[in-house]
């Protein structure tokens, strides 16, 4: 059985998981400090959930939102990159700023991430520079199946930024130039959807 999402009351917090109560089952989901420090003892939440099956263990990694989610699991594309080190990364950053650290070619954000360095960073850029952003689970699933779990938090691309980079494509872009621009334009242009690309043309043009 692969679980992907879980919604119950926090039954405790750890250094390095949360236990979640559904329904009177406690499961146990190994998490990063973004998400640590957004619940508490007691509440309801929704947590978006990686299952990883080995041959002794069955290991659940939670998520504030499917966006985390599935960087994580982009991440560990990257030889060298296992969960410790992908849970790190998306600690120290936001999906929107490793976004843009890999379309510009940052390599020295990457190396905020504890246990991350100069090498495996440059490595985690130039194996993912050029490629769309991953696709979150209701990418996936048809608009039916989405439509009963509308009320989460999820990112199917990367929110606006996706968003943007998408339409420049589309616009006859390639995804690595599209993702630059947008990178850029955000310094300035926010969040919004039309703004970035408007932006980021002008980018495009210089």
């Amino acid at each position: 059985m692969i679980i992907g999402r879980l919604t119950g009351e926090v039954a405790a917090l750890g250094l390095d998981h949360v236990l979640i109560d559904v329904n009177g089952v406690g499961y146990v989901c190994m998490s990063g400090t973004r998400l640590l420090s957004r619940v508490h003892a007691g509440e309801k939440v929704t947590v978006h959930v990686e299952t990883r099956v080995t041959e002794n263990s069955i290991t659940l990694f939670g998520f504030g939102t499917d966006e985390e989610r599935s960087w994580f699991v982009r991440l560990q594309d990257v030889h060298g990159v296992a969960g410790k080190a992908a849970m790190a990364i998306l600690d120290a950053l936001t999906p929107a700023e490793l976004m843009d650290a890999i379309a510009l070619g940052d390599a020295n954000v990457l190396t905020r991430a504890k246990g991350v360095g100069k090498k495996l960073a440059e490595r985690i850029v130039g194996e993912l520079a050029g490629k769309a952003p991953p696709m979150g689970r209701f990418g996936r699933f048809d608009a039916a199946s989405a439509a009963g779990m509308a009320s989460a938090p999820v990112a199917a691309t990367t929110g606006p930024r996706g968003e943007a980079i998408s339409a420049l494509v589309n616009l006859g872009y390639s995804q690595s130039d599209a993702a630059r621009a947008v990178a850029a334009a955000a310094k300035t242009a926010g969040d919004e959807v039309g703004g970035l690309v408007k932006a980021a043309l002008k980018e495009l043009a210089k």
